[in-house]
């Protein structure tokens, strides 16, 4: 999917929202633990009730990786069951990936030839060879670490060097050598707030993808004022919010319930900015 496609699904659903699948064996509904496969049964029921109201899905993988092969087969399961039933979403493998060249393209193979993912997330702090391998497939993209929403967020990437520029800035800066804003995006936590002025300085046209808005506390207000531009330019990510909505047979009802609201909110804000 290419970043025209992706504006073009945000303003047909007025939605920018993501869907963070975080799906764990232990907080699933006890009613699914019968099925041949809880995972996936969970994830399909939340897909199917949530569907409409988002543009993207974002697996994360140590959720299925700590399963074992059962955990790989339900993550690949879930990601057939989008192409087939959704062919339209966006979907992220959130991996957070990032190794010497060679052990990089693996990473590549496996994410965007093995299973047929659009973007998968990439740590930067190794450099630029590290990234490179994951760029060199058409219409598949890279979401960069920059500035995240975690509480250690402050023990690097706030850093400054001599000249006052900080560390999450000197990635923004440094990446776009190596993609433009067609191929590449950032991971910015919610939790920044009016930080994300300070990321459209140096990466104005770039998609942003954003956690953190819900059980972490950020503000969708907050991160639409300052990182919205011309073509939307964010994905906003709600992982417990919306699928440990309920822990009961409802459970699939209050997840679209939750996503149908965070997606009225957002198609407010799409007008606001006159993107709708």
């Amino acid at each position: 999917m290419d970043k025209r496609e992706l504006f073009e699904n945000i303003k047909r659903k007025g939605s920018f929202l993501c869907v963070g699948l975080d799906t764990d064996i232990k907080k699933i509904p006890a009613c699914l633990l019968n099925e041949e496969d809880p995972i996936f049964a969970f994830n399909k029921a939340i897909i199917d009730a949530t569907a409409e109201y988002c543009v993207a899905y974002k697996p994360n993988l140590a959720f299925y990786e700590s399963m074992g092969v059962k955990g790989w087969i339900s993550f690949e399961k879930t990601v057939a069951y989008l192409r087939e039933k959704y062919p339209d979403q966006f979907i992220i493998a959130d991996a957070k990936r990032g190794d010497i060249g060679n052990t990089s393209a693996m990473y590549a193979r496996t994410f965007f030839e093995e299973i047929d993912l659009d973007a998968v997330t990439v740590a930067p702090y190794m450099g630029e060879d590290s990234v490179t391998p994951f760029l060199n497939y058409k219409n598949k993209w890279v979401i960069l670490l920059a500035l995240t929403s975690n509480k250690g967020s402050h023990d690097f990437q706030l850093t400054a060097d001599p000249s006052g520029e900080r560390l999450f800035e000197k990635v923004l800066r440094v990446s776009q050598q190596w993609a433009d804003s067609e191929q590449m995006m950032y991971v910015v936590g919610a939790t920044q707030g009016a930080m994300f002025a300070d990321i459209r300085k140096v990466a104005p046209d770039h998609f942003l993808l954003v956690p953190g808005v819900g059980a972490q506390g950020g503000s969708l207000e907050e991160v639409c004022k300052y990182g919205m531009n011309s073509q939307c330019g964010l994905l906003v990510n709600s992982s417990r919010g919306i699928i440990y909505a309920d822990n009961t047979e409802n459970f699939a009802v209050r997840a679209g319930q939750e996503a149908k609201a965070l997606q009225e909110q957002m198609t407010d804000q799409l007008k606001a900015a006159g993107l709708l």
